[in-house]
């Protein structure tokens, strides 16, 4: 996370002991194979048959071995426990009548959107050539943390997608000012999948919506590129300079391959599974 992420009062860190297990639970899984695996097919609303009966998982020191890397890709940014514990008043699902289990799955999946939302405004107000547009930046992260702070009928009826239409050209405009006149190529939605890129000039390059997945990044020059959407799955970044990249989340650096020489922006934790 970089700094402006732990300066909002709304958390943006995922603290399991303090939710339900509600991404075990309200969430589908899809049998899969690769760095966003899961071991079997899982409908939406149905415990995991390994989540306890305390909401913690049986396997969460075996998950990637087991074949559930996909559960270690995943970080709800904090929506988890703030739907169970602000939402929610502190209630756990598991002692709900269907229908308001159901309300709180349907807010948790609103509430991951707000998160990633804010977590996003939070980044572009960090980026001090973006000044012109932090006021409007600013408006709609108190206007999103606001959302996420109410009672559980103006969560279930906020629409996200309306939120992010209205976010989204404030952080390509950050965006373009943080990285400046000198910025490196537009590779936005680029289909780059399996491309070998190892040294890659892409410094201030715009790769958002880029389609990296199992693309060699070894060693490349990634610093100040904007990676918003940026499919990185079994991408290869060992070596990687990726100090002062933009938007980058812990769920796509989680779905890539990294390792002890990778650079990383300040404030993004290395994933646990990269070698040391």
């Amino acid at each position: 996370m970089n700094d402006a992420t732990d300066e909002t009062p709304l958390p943006l860190r995922a603290d399991c002991s303090r939710c339900s297990g509600l991404c075990c639970t309200a969430l589908p899984f899809a049998r899969s194979t690769g760095n966003a695996a899961f071991a079997e097919n899982k409908p939406a609303g149905r415990p995991c048959r390994h989540l306890r009966d305390d909401s913690r998982c049986g396997i969460h020191d075996r998950l990637r071995e087991s074949g559930w890397s996909g559960c270690t890709v995943f970080d709800c940014l904090g929506a988890g426990q703030q739907t169970v514990q602000v939402t929610f008043g502190g209630r756990d699902w598991h002692q709900q009548p269907r229908a308001e289990r159901e309300r709180m799955f349907t807010a948790f999946a609103v509430l991951r959107q707000v998160h990633e939302l804010v977590y996003f405004a939070a980044a572009a107000l960090a980026m001090r050539r973006a000044a012109p547009v932090h006021p409007e930046l600013e408006r709609i992260r108190a206007a999103l943390t606001a959302l996420a702070g109410a009672d559980a009928d103006t969560v279930l009826a906020a629409d996200p997608g309306a939120l992010r239409a209205e976010l989204g050209p404030l952080l390509a405009r950050a965006s373009e000012l943080q990285r400046g006149p000198d910025a490196g190529p537009d590779r936005r939605n680029a289909d780059l999948i399996g491309r070998d890129l190892r040294k890659a000039a892409l410094r201030g390059a715009d790769l958002r919506g880029a389609y990296l997945i199992a693309a060699d990044l070894t060693g490349a020059d990634l610093r100040g590129a904007d990676l918003l959407g940026a499919d990185l799955r079994d991408t290869r970044l060992a070596d990687a300079d990726l100090t002062g990249a933009l938007y980058l989340t812990p769920p796509q650096l989680a779905a890539a391959s990294g390792g002890a020489g990778t650079r990383l922006p300040a404030g993004l934790p290395r994933p646990a599974h990269w070698p040391r």
